[in-house]
C-alpha cells in the first residue's frame, strides 16, 4: 500500500528524534538518518496523541501544541499518514495485543502499509504480530 523503503515511527521516537531527545538511542537514531531520505511515516493518530500527552500535562514542548506539530510535521522525510478505514479494521483485530488505542492505531497502520515500526515500547516490542526496528 504506501512506500516501500518507508519506516513508520511510534509517537515517542517522533517526539525524542525532533526533541533531540537522549533517550534516543545511536541505533534509532542510525535508523532514522537511515530512512529519512525514503519516508519516516507518522501517524495522525501521533499527533492526537502528542496533543493529548500535552493536554494531560505529560509532554512539555518549546512551544503551542499547534506550531509543534506543524514544525515536526515539516521536517525532512517525515509524512503524515491519515487514518482509513484499512487501519481502523487492522486495529481492532491484532490478537493478543494491549488495549491502548494509540498503540492500536500505530501498530495497524505498520501492518496496513506493511512498513517496519521503530519504537522503544517494551509492549509493542514484545507483540509478535508487528514488525519493529
Amino acid at each position: 500500500m504506501g512506500n516501500q523503503y518507508m519506516i513508520i515511527l511510534d509517537t515517542h521516537i517522533w517526539v525524542w528524534w525532533v526533541q533531540n531527545d537522549s533517550r534516543l538511542t545511536p541505533s534509532q537514531h542510525n535508523w532514522i538518518d537511515t530512512y529519512q531520505a525514503r519516508g519516516l511515516g507518522v501517524s495522525i493518530f501521533s499527533c492526537w496523541e502528542v496533543t493529548k500527552l500535552v493536554s494531560k500535562g505529560r509532554l512539555i514542548l518549546p512551544a503551542s501544541v499547534e506550531i509543534w506539530l506543524k514544525t515536526a510535521l515539516a521536517y525532512p522525510g517525515v509524512q503524515l499518514l491519515p487514518l482509513t478505514v484499512s487501519i481502523v479494521v487492522q486495529a481492532n483485530q491484532l490478537q493478543g495485543f494491549h488495549n491502548d488505542p494509540a498503540d492500536q492505531v500505530i501498530v495497524a497502520t505498520s501492518k496496513v502499509y506493511d512498513r517496519p515500526l521503530l519504537t522503544a515500547d517494551r509492549k509493542i516490542l514484545n507483540y509478535s504480530g508487528c514488525n519493529t526496528l
